[in-house]
């Protein structure tokens, strides 16, 4: 496979990384709502997806809740938690109270992952059959995100494909449920079929803890393969990595 040369910007810290994520957002659902009429965006949950939402939400000296087309923006979610919607540990939950409750999204335009269902894998079944109908799939066809915002672990897991997954090999499928021993829970996830066909990938990484990670994922380190970030590699689209200077402290740039 031949991986696109991601696009790597250093930030001061997290309010930069969130500020420069937060314009991009707006860039991109700018130009897909001028040129098709409407923007798609797969979130991720996270502490630094929670500030850059908030900021996207804030009417507080900030240029970019008032410039947003909030009626033509469709959420969706990159990975859940096998919890209902209304628990503290649910990225839907995380999105609603930072910036969903806070701005003028139609409520037919958020597509979360209904994980109040006890079965994780019909969770995943029903949000793949989501995703066939609203882009109106033929049966061997990947959905074409026009954003997918993706943060890393120090494990270098992402969305909710962790090492050793067995959804890291899939090859078909656009939603997967998994057992994560660790947590020894499900999580509902995209596959990477479906993370690598879209328009746009942003990495939002923040913290020292996770640099030695970055380092092996961003500069071919060959023990990078136990890292499923490194799966990571649109087909198609940009790859941007926004880290701030404690995540990327190990980096050789220049």
């Amino acid at each position: 496979m031949i991986r696109p040369k991601p696009e790597i910007r250093v930030l001061a810290g997290p309010e930069e990384l969130q500020w420069a994520a937060a314009e991009e957002f707006l860039r991109q659902a700018t130009e897909a709502v001028r040129e098709k009429g409407f923007f798609t965006v797969a979130l991720s949950g996270g502490s630094t997806p929670r500030g850059l939402y908030s900021l996207l939400a804030t009417e507080e000296k900030v240029p970019f809740r008032d410039r947003l087309a909030w009626d033509k923006i469709h959420f969706f979610w990159g990975d859940e938690r096998h919890v209902p919607p209304e628990h503290p540990d649910s990225n839907y939950f995380m999105a609603l109270e930072s910036m969903l409750s806070k701005v003028a999204v139609p409520p037919e335009n958020v597509h979360r992952i209904k994980a109040e269902n006890p079965d994780a894998g019909k969770v995943a079944e029903e949000y793949e059959e989501t995703l066939r109908e609203f882009f109106g799939l033929a049966p061997e066809e990947l959905p074409r995100f026009d954003l997918i915002l993706l943060g890393m672990g120090p494990d270098g897991h992402t969305a909710s494909l962790f090492p050793g997954s067995e959804v890291l090999q899939e090859p078909k499928r656009l939603v997967m449920a998994t057992w994560v021993e660790k947590f020894h829970a499900y999580r509902i996830t995209l596959t990477p079929p479906v993370l690598n066909n879209a328009a746009c990938i942003i990495f939002l990484v923040s913290g020292k803890e996770k640099a030695e990670t970055v380092r092996a994922v961003l500069q071919s380190d060959p023990l990078s393969k136990r890292y499923p970030a490194r799966l990571i590699c649109p087909t198609q689209g940009r790859l941007v990595w926004l880290v701030d200077r404690s995540a990327a402290s190990l980096l050789r740039l220049g």
